[in-house]
């Protein structure tokens, strides 16, 4: 399967790095993007191999600068609440709920769409020269993929008004205060960090890891109960590969090997 605007490798063995491709264009997010990173992401999810992706932008200046507005610059009101939702469903959503733990590496520009993009996955790591807002008040409309709803769930409802309503960018230092990133580092430190975490996340029960992904994910869902639903995923653990595997070894004072079960 061929991309024009995702490059699609492996950053090491069972992680694999999802790169939009589109430099001369900031990166930025057009219907063809949102499509082909679906079709990766539906690819990786199958993909026995793979227990970490990477989310990444081309080059140094931008993770995604936002949509291509050229795009939707003439929709109607039933156009642009389809987009919203075509978006939602096939890509953002998507990420968010994604089995296999999801980590944006954050390389430069990540604005509107793109922070969106950013926010949809599990956690965010980012470069020092990294800027982060969501600047869609400017073209008179607001954010559409997530972003009135996570921004507020990841720094709090006031610090998100504030962003939101101002359209300002804020810097990687302020991310990292306000929790929208885990982590600063250097440009040329940014993957090797992800591979490190994607690195201890791998030795760790798969299952485990998607269940806790479930469970996390329905404590931010209006009208579920993210209790319930743990006890439910913490029960249907018990008697799975992993679960024996995992109890085995800690009993013979042995790691778990997961791969081998």
């Amino acid at each position: 399967m061929e991309f024009e605007n995702i490059e699609l490798s492996n950053l090491a063995v069972s992680v694999a790095l999802v790169t939009v491709n589109r430099p001369s264009k900031l990166n930025s997010l057009n219907k063809k993007t949102i499509f082909e990173l679906h079709q990766v992401f539906a690819k990786l999810s199958s993909d026995k191999s793979v227990g970490v992706v990477v989310l990444t932008g081309k080059g140094e200046k931008a993770f995604v600068a936002g949509a291509d507005i050229s795009e939707f610059a003439h929709f109607s009101k039933e156009e642009g609440a389809l987009l919203a939702s075509e978006g939602q469903d096939n890509l953002f959503d998507l990420i968010e709920n994604f089995p296999k733990p999801v980590i944006a590496a954050i390389n430069g520009f990540a604005l509107g769409g793109g922070l969106e993009l950013a926010m949809a996955a599990h956690f965010r790591f980012a470069a020092e020269n990294a800027q982060m807002g969501l600047p869609e008040v400017y073209l008179g409309v607001i954010p559409g993929y997530g972003g009135t709803q996570r921004l507020p769930q990841l720094i709090g409802k006031g610090r998100a008004m504030e962003i939101i309503l101002t359209g300002a960018m804020i810097s990687a230092e302020k991310a990292l205060e306000y929790g929208l990133v885990n982590k600063i580092l250097p440009q040329k430190d940014l993957l090797s960090a992800c591979l490190e975490v994607a690195r201890k996340i791998l030795k760790n029960s798969p299952n485990a890891i998607r269940v806790a992904i479930k469970a996390i994910n329905t404590g931010f869902k209006i009208g579920e109960d993210g209790f319930k639903r743990e006890i439910e995923l913490f029960g249907s653990c018990f008697g799975t590969d992993d679960f024996i595997e995992g109890t085995t070894a800690f009993m013979g004072k042995r790691r778990p090997d997961f791969d081998k079960k």
